[in-house]
């Protein structure tokens, strides 16, 4: 079939990769426009944008689809749209500019975790299992019936970021089985079943790390607001990146007992109370340095008496 994929990040990239690889023709992607990225606020492409030169396909960058765009779409002649993480909503006619519409990659098991954040409020929730969906997009958002959805366990330590590159792996082999069925007539949608819940973009509040709460809780939490929006707490008025950490089982009776917040090295390790058993903190990045093991800022801070990160 002849294809239009639209997508930005990276984590659609391994399916523009794999229809690429396929039997069937991209006509062209569509992706964002560049941005300015790190310190030195550097235009750059996206993720997509840059796999697509690399793979000599035509690329159309846009802000959102527009009456042009919108034209652009409709010019390629495609039989199907393919999307993932593009960043913006399609409308009609856009919709129905490919001749059997939209199929989108969604990082959930539908209707569960509808939005932009599926994985990381997935993974803040401390869920265990979630699934790669592909679905018929249609105008409300994430609604569309489903064509194939693959489950998939979410390792208790994997961070939000190293979950969803996972997910984009094996996502991709099931937005090809799609495309394959649609393109010999096998496919089947069925409508989504079950309660929809809702998983809004993430922001930097969503960051800040409570200790007050269970060992378990917070873990899920750093881990699912890990890479972005990052996880942080506050050393006085200094902000402390929290980048790793990891379930430490409950304090041996000779240990120390941690109020929430409270640090302490406990055998070469940093650990920080929480409601009830204490985490240990395994890399940080203090303000204005380098990511560091946990341990070694400890040592750096000296005497750890009265230091509680809140």
């Amino acid at each position: 079939m002849r294809l239009v994929v639209a997508g930005s990040p990276a984590a659609a990239v391994p399916t523009l990769r794999r229809l690429a690889a396929s039997d069937h023709e991209i006509a062209a992607v569509l992706t964002r426009p560049p941005t300015p990225q790190g310190r030195k606020r550097v235009l750059t492409s996206t993720p997509v944008a840059q796999a697509a030169e690399e793979l000599g396909l035509p690329v159309i960058e846009a802000t959102r689809v527009d009456d042009a765009v919108t034209a652009e779409l409709v010019d390629l002649h495609a039989d199907l749209g393919v999307i993932v993480a593009y960043g913006a909503l399609l409308r009609r006619p856009a919709l129905d500019a490919p001749r059997l519409g939209w199929v989108n990659l969604h990082f959930s098991d539908l209707p569960a975790y509808r939005g932009a954040a599926p994985v990381q409020r997935a993974v803040m929730a401390g869920d265990t299992r979630t699934a790669a969906t592909v679905f018929q997009l249609v105008e409300a958002l994430d609604a569309g019936p489903v064509y194939a959805s693959d489950p998939f366990d979410i390792d208790p330590e994997a961070t939000a970021g190293e979950v969803l590159a996972a997910m984009a792996e094996t996502g991709a082999e099931t937005v090809l089985r799609v495309v394959d069925g649609l393109a010999t007539g096998t496919a089947v949608a069925h409508e989504q079943v079950g309660e929809p819940s809702t998983a809004p973009k993430t922001t930097i509040a969503d960051g800040h790390v409570d200790f007050a709460r269970p060992a378990a809780t917070v873990h899920a939490h750093l881990r699912g607001v890990t890479p972005e929006p990052g996880a942080f707490a506050l050393l006085g008025e200094t902000r402390v990146k929290l980048l790793r950490s990891r379930r430490s089982g409950p304090t041996p009776p000779s240990g120390p007992t941690l109020a929430p917040g409270r640090v302490e090295l406990v055998d070469g390790r940093l650990l920080v109370g929480t409601a009830d058993d204490p985490l240990e903190l395994v890399e940080v990045q203090p303000a204005g340095k380098k990511a560091m093991d946990g341990a070694a800022w400890a040592r750096g801070l000296g005497a750890l008496e009265g230091v509680v990160l809140s």
